[in-house]
């Protein structure tokens, strides 16, 4: 067997830490290095929520809000919503899936707006845009309590007469009269 010299005992003895960069000290290695990010942090507070505020704050939290001094759900009727319901129609315009919702009948009870959807997609689109709906009315209308939800609606599809015999049928169910006369001059409908 080959003898270990004093270099090599040294080296396997020797830490990893020393061999990479003995000119640094062991702590130096051990804590790792923090580069600075250029974005900011974004770390929420919410420490807050929980501890009563001052008087002097919810002056000026109401100041901000425009609430100061007044009630901020004032009764509304239905003919203020939905002057504030097209307005509001006429600046989505633009966008022609929106404005073909918006300009939609609803109904209005106990500071709630229903829209009647006519199929599963346009419910997408109503979320995607309530945000924006409540809060144009909440504010125009100096009521918070406003809610907009949507209604899936089911439709029966009309069925599509064809042929001549579906036609007539379609016909008879006007005009029962049309049943009798077909019977008394024999007449057929397929021809």
């Amino acid at each position: 067997m080959a003898e270990v010299t004093p270099e090599v005992k040294k080296a396997v003895d020797t830490p990893l830490q020393e061999k990479i960069a003995p000119e640094y000290s062991k702590s130096e290695i051990s804590q790792p290095v923090r580069k600075e990010s250029a974005r900011p942090k974004t770390t929420l507070n919410l420490g807050h929520i929980l501890k009563p505020a001052s008087k002097q704050e919810e002056t000026k939290l109401e100041e901000k809000n425009g609430s100061a001094g007044s009630t901020r759900d004032q009764p509304v009727s239905e003919k203020q919503v939905k002057e504030a319901w097209i307005e509001y129609a006429e600046e989505r315009k633009n966008q022609v899936a929106e404005y073909h919702l918006l300009n939609r009948e609803f109904e209005f009870s106990n500071n709630r707006i229903t829209i009647p959807l006519t199929n599963p997609i346009e419910e997408p689109l109503l979320l995607s845009i309530k945000g924006n709906l409540i809060d144009f009315l909440r504010g125009k209308l100096n009521n918070n309590s406003i809610q907009v939800s949507g209604r899936l609606q089911e439709f029966q599809q009309k069925k599509v007469a064809y042929t001549n015999k579906d036609k007539f049928e379609h016909l008879v169910e006007k005009n029962p009269i049309l049943n009798e006369l077909r019977d008394r001059f024999g007449l057929d409908p397929d021809f």
